[in-house]
């Protein structure tokens, strides 16, 4: 059965439109990088909640994606109510963390390991505030990128990968979840580059944000964290800039004249007469850059 993702059709149609590709690809590789984690460390309370959290945004990411497969448009899950559970979602992240006690070589919680020479900052219940936020906006901001073939996988994969890096001599069941993760979407990858039979879908988007956002959390390398997800951040702070602009223009010049568009940066870069498979291997050589030096700071932090 074909499963038609709906993402490429109605917002963007000009020059750049596509046929809708099939969706929910994510189905085929987040359960491996779970079940290949689990496997290596066993019985695990980090690799345990991590693969609680990445499977509970998978699920919103899932039910995104049915909304848009078997309703219309005025039927589907509106945005506030996706944005509420991914609220819920990094609610519980913050919860789970308060109560677990994750084995790292330190004796107390809420850490924050800094470059030297500031060692570790201890910053308390905004550690907290901080992994929700993180989890939805690290799903939200592989979700945006995700509109070119390989684009968001490949770059989710080496930011997986330097995380997996940057937390290993913190917490190495993290290390190991983000490897298989990262292992899992990269075979993704291989079978669904340019042009993809299948994308991910935000049920693949929604998961591996939040296991970006969960290893983070566990090993309190977020900075690191933001370094090899600078693409994603980008894109996010691109879409929150337009949206007040795409307002002030809609209520001034008018609704009917001038639809509210949120345009991504891809749309730019092929306005210029960028081709989509050099996009993307740029955006991978920006990553690899970023997530070797991601990796490289969080080995001289811890």
């Amino acid at each position: 059965m074909k499963i038609h993702h709906f993402r490429r059709r109605g917002k963007l149609m000009s020059p750049f439109y596509r046929k809708p590709t099939p969706a929910m690809g994510g189905l085929f590789f987040v359960p491996i990088g779970i079940f290949v984690a689990r496997r290596q460390v066993g019985s695990s309370t980090g690799v345990n909640g991590a693969a609680i959290i990445t499977l509970i945004f998978a699920m919103v990411g899932f039910l995104d994606d049915i909304s848009n497969l078997v309703m219309d448009c005025n039927r589907k899950i509106p945005h506030w109510m996706r944005l509420f559970v991914q609220i819920v979602a990094g609610i519980y992240l913050s919860i789970w963390l308060s109560s677990t006690n994750i084995s790292t070589p330190y004796n107390t919680k809420f850490l924050v390991p800094l470059p030297p020479p500031l060692g570790l900052a201890f910053i308390g219940k905004i550690y907290l505030v901080l992994a929700a936020i993180c989890s939805l906006s690290m799903g939200t901001g592989v979700t945006l990128v995700d509109h070119l073939d390989g684009l968001a996988g490949g770059v989710a994969a080496l930011a997986l990968a330097g995380l997996s890096v940057a937390s290993l001599p913190i917490c190495s069941e993290m290390s190991v979840f983000g490897a298989s993760m990262s292992g899992a979407c990269t075979g993704f990858l291989f079978h669904n580059r340019y042009r993809a039979s299948i994308v991910m879908g935000r049920v693949g988007s929604f998961a591996l944000g939040g296991a970006i956002a969960t290893i983070a959390a566990c090993s309190g390398m977020f900075i690191p964290m933001f370094i090899a997800c600078s693409i994603f951040l980008l894109e996010l702070l691109l879409v929150i800039f337009q949206v007040p602009f795409q307002m002030a223009k809609k209520h001034f010049l008018g609704t009917n004249r001038y639809p509210l568009r949120i345009l991504p940066s891809y749309y730019f870069l092929k306005s210029w007469g960028i081709k989509e498979p050099y996009i993307v291997a740029g955006a991978y050589i920006i990553s690899c850059l970023l997530t070797a030096f991601a990796g490289y700071l969080g080995l001289v932090s811890a």
